[in-house]
């Protein structure tokens, strides 16, 4: 079972970082529609469109506006919370505007990781922390093959060392400090990457990028169409985490894996190419005029060709799985941004595709 259960989350109190971001503000709605009590803390949604500014009102959601490097505003949002469960999403996540601001990367990645885990320690009634990574914590040798969780983590460049570092202080943090008390809450990473959704309009990836193109009536500038990617709906990633997330609070023994990746099948990896000429036949379909993409050479950072994660752990742990193909993640992205552009709400759009998806899961 993918989907989350109404009788766990319902008035369950949940601090989410991040929640102004496209993960975030798509995790927020779904609780909201499970009558979870959020509390949110993140930056201000940056200047132009942005799902969480979208999808306002919002009817159980508290949100504290502030930087995860600034530990007297984690300390009063952790107050405030008081939360059963913490999910970490709060990030600097675009990879070249790692490599512009490096040193910012690391302190909100892994500086602010730090600040959160030391704030959360006088929540006296939490019980569970996922810390959200990436799948690019670990150490890339470009041979393709998947990443399973105990393989070397590392990064050759500062967004991916972030996350590898991010990852290792989650580490030393459980072992060193939470395993050594008795009432300790459990404290685990997820592992994902190349999460698309309708609502993303993040700098630098492909289909954001796409739709500005569409917006602008231009050509999308292809920079590596090759490289491929462990495509992945935001709703199976976000049912993966709130998967795991109940799993730790109700794992009283320490069983559970204290990290998992959530992907797609191994052998089902597309390259950049065809995600984009996925997205743009669905987008005519929907009667929208899109063109055709271009290749440029790429001027920005060199990324890894090939990623691909397994996650059969998640599978065997959680009985999680994608429950949408890359092509039906895609379609969905895809035809949300359509109907955004032929005037549908974004609200109504992310709360019928959230009971789709449930729907699918209890077929």
């Amino acid at each position: 079972m993918n989907a989350p259960s109404n009788q766990f989350w319902r008035g369950r109190r949940v601090l989410i970082t991040g929640h102004t971001g496209f993960k975030g503000a798509w995790l927020c709605a779904w609780l909201e529609m499970l009558g979870a009590e959020v509390q949110g803390f993140a930056l201000d949604p940056e200047p132009g469109p942005n799902l969480f500014r979208d999808l306002a009102e919002w009817t159980y959601l508290t949100s504290m506006i502030g930087d995860i490097r600034d530990r007297d505003a984690v300390e009063i949002a952790c107050a405030a919370a008081d939360p059963d469960v913490v999910i970490h999403m709060a990030a600097q996540s675009l990879v070249r505007r790692a490599h512009r601001d490096p040193l910012g990367t690391y302190a909100t990645n892994v500086q602010g990781t730090g600040n959160l885990l030391q704030k959360l320690d006088r929540c006296q009634g939490l019980r569970a922390i996922l810390v959200v990574t990436s799948d690019k914590c670990y150490r890339n040798d470009n041979s393709g093959r998947p990443f399973v969780e105990t393989d070397p983590l590392g990064g050759d460049e500062p967004y991916s060392g972030s996350k590898a570092a991010q990852e290792t202080l989650s580490i030393g943090w459980r072992r060193g400090i939470l395993e050594n008390r008795e009432r300790a809450p459990r404290l685990a990473t997820a592992r994902a990457g190349n999460v698309i959704g309708g609502g993303d309009w993040s700098e630098d990836r492909i289909l954001p990028d796409l739709f500005r193109a569409i917006n602008a009536n231009e050509s999308l500038e292809v920079r590596n169409p090759t490289a491929t990617r462990p495509w992945q709906h935001v709703l199976d990633v976000l049912a993966g985490y709130l998967a795991y997330a109940e799993a730790l609070v109700r794992d009283t023994q320490a069983t559970l894996p204290s990290a998992l990746n959530f992907g797609p099948p191994t052998n089902s990896a597309h390259p950049v190419s065809w995600v984009v000429d996925r997205a743009i036949e669905t987008a005519r379909a929907e009667g929208i005029d899109a063109k055709d993409w271009r290749h440029t050479p790429n001027d920005g950072p060199a990324e890894a060709v090939n990623l691909s994660l397994d996650a059969s752990l998640a599978a065997k742990t959680l009985g999680w799985k994608p429950l949408l193909s890359q092509e039906d993640a895609a379609d969905w992205t895809s035809r949300w941004h359509a109907q955004v552009f032929n005037g549908q709400s974004p609200r109504s759009i992310v709360e019928a595709q959230i009971g789709a998806y449930s729907e699918l899961d209890a077929a």
